[in-house]
């Protein structure tokens, strides 16, 4: 049975809230910009720290499951091992993580597993492990990576979703990369089920959020 996931898939980026703030974030800064999104409608939301030490990010990952909602699903990104030590719903991995397939070994058939792809090959391969979900991204530039893949554009969207449409696969299409409230409709339209979104929303996450899925109904 295919899973459904909301309009709106935000993304908690250490980096980037740490950019916004001009200082490292600390553990009441990650806790309260989840919260806000949290109150601006978001119902899922990836915590993703690739440069934290697992001892610190498992410390934020569990006080953001303890803060937040049950009603918001939580899932980390790269880190299967620290899905499960925090409690987590699921986990997100990306071409040169673990394979969604060894993800799903560790953390099991109940816990969410979605797997990140950059072109219509890469998405070919996902469609035949057990990630639950697919990405396909980045849509638009982004700066939320420092050597980000080629923008797959709108056409990237479609071409993606003709494929899933092809093969009878209705797992949910994640699209993501430079997407914000200006843009997102037109994402849905080229075929994504759901949006993600970083910076988009890292400057008043609340109202962004709020804005976003506003535009999605």
């Amino acid at each position: 049975m295919h899973i459904q996931l909301p309009r709106l898939y935000a993304i908690l980026d250490l980096e980037a809230l740490q950019r916004v703030l001009s200082r490292p974030a600390a553990l009441e800064d990650v806790c309260h910009f989840a919260k806000e999104l949290a109150s601006g409608g978001v119902t899922l939301l990836q915590y993703r720290a690739k440069n934290l030490c697992a001892r610190e990010a498992l410390a934020q990952a569990r006080e953001l499951r303890r803060t937040l909602p049950r009603a918001v699903r939580l899932v980390i990104n790269d880190r299967a091992d620290l899905c499960l030590a925090s409690g987590f719903d699921g986990v997100h991995v990306g071409q040169d993580d673990l394979s969604p397939d060894s993800a799903r070994k560790i953390v099991g058939p109940e816990r969410l597993v979605g797997v990140s792809t950059h072109n219509v090959e890469q998405l070919a391969s996902a469609l035949s492990t057990s990630a639950d979900y697919v990405a396909i991204g980045p849509v638009f530039g982004t700066s939320s990576k420092a050597n980000p893949d080629p923008a797959v554009g709108l056409e990237g969207v479609r071409a993606a979703r003709e494929l899933m449409q092809a093969r009878k696969d209705g797992r949910p299409l994640v699209a993501i990369g430079g997407i914000t409230g200006d843009n997102a409709r037109e994402v849905v339209q080229a075929g994504a089920d759901c949006v993600a979104v970083i910076s988009g929303l890292v400057n008043a996450p609340r109202s962004s959020a709020s804005a976003i899925l506003a535009v999605l109904v």
